[in-house]
């Protein structure tokens, strides 16, 4: 890697924490901008500064890119809990970013979206992710857009389900999926940040048929395997009935769901952390 003065917006995140100690432990000089930071402990000054900033406040961002090579943003509305919306903090709040990072000459920028988010622009979730998108590509920075196929902690939902005794999925549970660990999501990233101008589509190494998720999370349980499957058109009617009566905070995460459960999303393979083992782990803890 040639460049190692690297902005991380969103270290205290699922992604961000794992990027955080990637760059870390390759030695990169880290300044890491964090909304609260009590929430992020300095064990290695010699190569990570925190600093306080709010990226939705463009006025806490000033100068914050002097001196830097490469900006990687993992900043999302899952970050937020403040009432603002996917444009405040998936486009706006990225934008900020972005202005910076051109005023101060930074070579590289790095933003994390989501697999087919290009293709599925018209969900609340993707609008404002691929709004952004475009604004980076048209900003004549060098860019890598990252697009993980889910992060294992998404797949965190299959076990609370599973806690019942029984999986509810919608249609045959045939679709297949590879989520990936946000370890080799970070390793991934950090490997390619030396790559210009292109788009990073990657899941894990296990193609996983969402049956076989229900297998894994029941079984992490030691419960039998009880799967029920739902007809697809009352997928296709909750989206519906949620769209007409919740917010899109509420129902902005649930249709990007139901929405991309509904086929196959295969990215190409990579690393080495399975969910078969995820889901043992994390299941000591329920």
């Amino acid at each position: 890697m040639k460049d190692t003065n690297i902005l991380l917006a969103g270290a205290t995140g699922y992604l961000g924490k794992y990027l955080l100690k990637e760059l870390l432990e390759k030695k990169n000089q880290v300044i890491a901008i964090v909304r609260n930071p009590d929430k992020l402990q300095n064990s290695n000054e010699n190569y990570l500064e925190i600093k306080q900033a709010e990226v939705t406040k463009p006025e806490t961002l000033r100068d914050i890119c002097k001196g830097i090579n490469t900006v990687i943003s993992t900043v999302g509305i899952t970050k937020q809990k403040d009432g603002l919306n996917y444009l405040d903090v998936d486009y706006r709040a990225n934008m900020n970013l972005l202005e910076e990072a051109k005023k101060s000459g930074v070579a590289q920028f790095v933003y994390v979206s989501a697999i087919n988010g290009d293709k599925y622009r018209d969900l609340k979730i993707f609008e404002a992710k691929e709004k952004f998108v475009a604004a980076l590509k048209s900003s004549g920075l060098n860019y890598t857009i990252v697009r993980p196929n889910g992060f294992f902690s998404d797949m965190g939902h299959f076990l609370q389900i599973a806690k019942s005794g029984r999986v509810f999925l919608f249609g045959s549970g045939n679709q297949k999926f590879n989520p990936i660990h946000g370890a080799d999501l970070a390793r991934a990233i950090v490997d390619t940040l030396d790559d210009e101008n292109k788009e990073l589509t990657i899941g894990g190494p296990d193609v996983l048929s969402l049956n076989d998720i229900a297998k894994l999370a029941l079984t992490a349980l030691n419960k039998p395997i009880k799967i029920v499957h739902l007809p697809d058109w009352s997928r296709k009617l909750s989206i519906r009935c949620l769209r007409s009566f919740t917010s899109v905070k509420t129902y902005g995460p649930i249709e990007f769901f139901l929405t991309l459960m509904a086929e196959d999303n295969i990215a190409p393979t990579y690393g080495h952390e399975h969910l078969k083992d995820y889901y043992i782990e994390e299941a000591k803890n329920l």
